[in-house]
């Protein structure tokens, strides 16, 4: 029993290395969704998905950039998770912008689901990066993700690359991630419906769905 658990131990640090170093979005999902699999994680867990994922991954690698994560989401003004513990929010957008919003919101305790009509990063323009920026990403691991982030006197990045480090922070922190999925607008509710909202999606194969959020959602 001890050696099958060693070598699920194992395993889950290769299956994570591969998530760690993947080079794009659906390399990506595909690592992420492999290694949920695995260790019998439930993505759409939000509250607990990061924490269990913390236990069951404890490789050296892994625990450094737990180290960073944690150090992070003990900030006052989280309160551990709690301060936007009952809310719901929509990120319209897969950019460097709307995934880091996600993070920060995943930080304060919301669930939190982003669609993004694209499933590749693919944008090569390179980003100057203010001095409170690097700090910021250099608080979330970004380094163990990408070991060239701002190294030396650089202090720039590709979109593409700046993309894939927040993915796959958001990603952790059990942000759900849809791509391939366009917004289109959103329904107004019928006159007797208070407080909710309907959002309409469609999909890049011209399918669509319907998803209802029963909380005070502001786009």
């Amino acid at each position: 029993m001890g050696e099958n658990e060693d070598e699920k131990q194992t395993q889950a640090g290769q299956v994570f290395e591969n998530f760690v170093q993947a080079s794009t979005c659906k390399g990506t999902l595909q690592a992420f969704n492999i290694l949920t699999r695995l260790l019998d994680l439930d993505p759409l867990d939000h509250r607990n998905f990061y924490s269990k994922l913390k236990s069951k991954v404890t490789t050296w690698k892994a625990k450094a950039l737990w180290y960073k994560l944690d150090k992070r989401g003990s900030h006052k003004e989280y309160k551990r998770g709690k301060s936007c513990m009952n809310t719901k929010c929509l990120i319209v957008g897969g950019g460097p912008c709307g995934l880091r919003t996600a993070i920060e919101l995943a930080y304060l305790g919301a669930k939190v689901v982003v669609v993004e009509k694209r499933d590749t990063f693919s944008r090569n323009n390179v980003l100057h990066l203010w001095p409170f920026t690097i700090h910021d990403l250099r608080g979330l691991g970004a380094k163990k993700f990408y070991g060239k982030f701002c190294a030396g006197s650089i202090d720039h990045i590709s979109i593409r690359q700046l993309q894939l480090i927040l993915f796959k922070v958001a990603l952790m922190l059990g942000v759900e991630i849809h791509v391939n999925v366009e917004f289109v607008k959103v329904l107004e509710p019928p006159e007797d419906q208070e407080n909710q909202s309907t959002v309409q999606f469609s999909f890049s194969a011209q399918k669509s769905v319907i998803a209802q959020w029963k909380s005070h959602l502001q786009l």
